[in-house]
């Protein structure tokens, strides 16, 4: 009896507790509802009085857009509200890579449409419409003044329909040209195919629908040719579906390994993700080349495979996203994408570079700290970090255009000098083996002729500053006669940049050339030959026994690490902003 009753003494504050614990949980959920009440009552009270009272007519759904946007503008830039005008197109961006159409891009110049891409094997290709061909008339339509979107909408339509197009080459007569639209179907492997070394080369630009597929379908086909090992590019792929990724990381390591798992705040939208199926190529050297411009999806295959010691990352830091985003419907067929979780990669790391909670006071958005970033260890032992995107185990220093070379193709001076090319040379080109000859860069810079490509370099500005200064402390005449021996030497440097650099040059207008006759598989084989972390990735799988010691973490060959990241990182990530 005495017994019962000390149970029952101790159980009483136990509940109390409880039912403590559970009244604060439920004044605290009403709070919560009461917050949530009363900032839509003075959202929807502010559009209405705005509404009715403003002086002007207003946009009433550019003005909800315009709230919705600055809301979520706080948060972080991958979550977003897309209104119902918008959806198709979201659609085709971040899930489907298909749609009606004739298989060429658009650009607009002085309020002008040109063609700036063409697909190969579509009705555009198929018509002989090339690069560079300006674009009068679609259905009748005359394009002066429309956008790039409502040219684009233009051409767009339903797999049948006729289109009918005004175009003009070079100082032609414009010609009419009957077009039947088809499925476009843009693959998320660009390209395939064997290369230096016998090695393997699959090039996958987008984690949309079917990629995984398409990454199988590659894979399949270049193992009938006995590869020494596989090269799976994922350079400027910014990522897509996660599941498409576990999928592709499950092409090389067996069934039942986790690969990424997601965490939120909703308990619920916790999942971990692992592989399903035996693997179609467990044993072969594989290399994985990423880029700052390497992101999410990407991430995780590209840093999975290195957690689980499946690969070697080659090429530079990626750009380092680790939020997860869900979609979801809202009325009258709108969406809002909302990031709902990070992912962690099988070390248990995440990559996510940007802290986009704890803000500065300006909302500048915060980078994670070097002294913020941990340790994890990989399946054989080896050190990896987060907060910092994936760190390659080779780093390869990615090598910027000159200033000049940058300035012809802002201004499409190369592009122009391609499209003059191609009208010029019609027979076809190799594009493994096309090189400019001499007098071909000699026509192109006898070409530039009186067109203007002037730049201004960082060492000009430099000197400017310098002068600005100096005039604002009265010292400038002291100093002009250096100055201006200073600025002519700059001045002797930049006329001769074309013949600097030149080999640049020549890289950059052999890739747009090739374009105009082999189009996007062109370019691919084009570059192979100047392609860096290409060539050391091939050399690295060459050489078992660096190939072996990088996968151990041994000798100099081991993933960067933290001492490095702290130096070498810094310019990475402001790169990346």
């Amino acid at each position: 009896m005495n017994d019962g009753w000390k149970i029952n003494k101790l159980r009483k504050p136990a509940i109390i507790v409880g039912g403590l614990a559970l009244a604060i949980g439920l004044w605290s959920f009403q709070d919560d509802l009461f917050q949530i009440s009363k900032n839509l009552d003075v959202f929807a009270s502010v559009y209405k009085e705005v509404n009715i009272n403003y002086v002007d007519d207003i946009n009433s759904a550019k003005l909800i857009k315009t709230g919705v946007d600055a809301m979520l503008d706080g948060l972080d830039p991958y979550t977003e509200f897309v209104p119902e005008s918008e959806v198709e197109n979201y659609k085709l961006h971040y899930i489907s890579t298909q749609y009606g159409g004739i298989g060429a891009g658009i650009f607009l110049r002085n309020g002008k449409v040109y063609i700036s891409d063409v697909f190969d094997g579509f009705p555009a290709q198929k018509a002989d419409i090339r690069q560079g061909d300006q674009l009068l008339k679609i259905n009748d339509i005359s394009l002066d003044g429309k956008s790039n979107d409502q040219v684009s909408n233009l051409l767009k339509g339903s797999k049948g329909a006729a289109i009918k197009l005004l175009l003009k080459r070079d100082d032609a007569e414009p010609v009419v040209k009957n077009l039947v639209r088809d499925e476009i179907k843009q693959p998320n492997v660009a390209y395939y195919g064997m290369i230096d070394g016998n090695m393997g080369y699959i090039k996958l630009n987008k984690f949309l629908e079917n990629s995984a597929a398409e990454v199988t379908e590659a894979l399949v086909a270049l193992k009938k040719n006995n590869p020494n090992g596989i090269i799976l590019d994922l350079r400027s792929n910014g990522g897509g579906i996660l599941q498409e990724a576990v999928k592709i990381v499950n092409l090389f390591v067996p069934k039942d390994v986790m690969v990424v798992s997601q965490k939120g705040k909703i308990k619920e939208k916790n999942f971990s993700y692992s592989t399903v199926s035996a693997p179609v190529e467990p044993n072969l050297p594989l290399v994985v080349l990423v880029n700052s411009r390497s992101a999410s999806a990407s991430e995780i295959t590209a840093g999975a495979l290195q957690d689980l010691d499946r690969a070697i990352v080659i090429g530079q830091r990626s750009y380092g996203k680790g939020l997860v985003q869900q979609t979801f419907n809202l009325p009258y067929n709108s969406l809002v994408k909302i990031t709902v979780a990070k992912y962690f990669i099988p070390s248990g790391r995440c990559v996510q570079a940007l802290d986009y909670t704890h803000r500065k006071d300006d909302g500048s958005v915060i980078k994670v700290a070097d002294s913020s970033i941990h340790e994890f260890k990989t399946r054989n032992g080896r050190s990896v970090y987060d907060g910092s995107g994936i760190y390659p185990d080779i780093a390869v220093k990615q090598e910027r255009f000159a200033n000049v070379t940058a300035t012809l193709i802002s201004k499409l001076y190369i592009f122009d000098y391609a499209t003059k090319y191609r009208n010029t040379h019609p027979e076809l080109v190799n594009p493994k083996t096309f090189k400019l000859s001499e007098a071909d860069y000699a026509d192109f810079t006898k070409y530039l002729a009186g067109k203007n490509y002037s730049y201004t370099t960082v060492s000009e500005k430099m000197l400017n500053s310098l002068k600005t200064e100096a005039n604002k402390e009265k010292q400038f005449n002291q100093i002009e006669a250096e100055y201006n021996a200073l600025k002519a030497k700059l001045d002797n440097t930049k006329q001769n940049d074309l013949q600097i650099h030149s080999d640049e040059i020549k890289q950059v207008l052999e890739n747009e050339i090739v374009a105009r006759y082999a189009y996007e598989k062109g370019r691919y084989e084009a570059n192979f030959k100047y392609d860096r972390e290409l060539a050391q990735a091939i050399k690295t799988m060459q050489d078992k026994n660096q190939l072996a010691a990088i996968l151990k973490g041994e000798g100099n060959f081991k993933t960067i690490g933290k001492p490095v990241l702290a130096m070498a990182g810094k310019k990475d990530r402001e790169d990346n902003d």
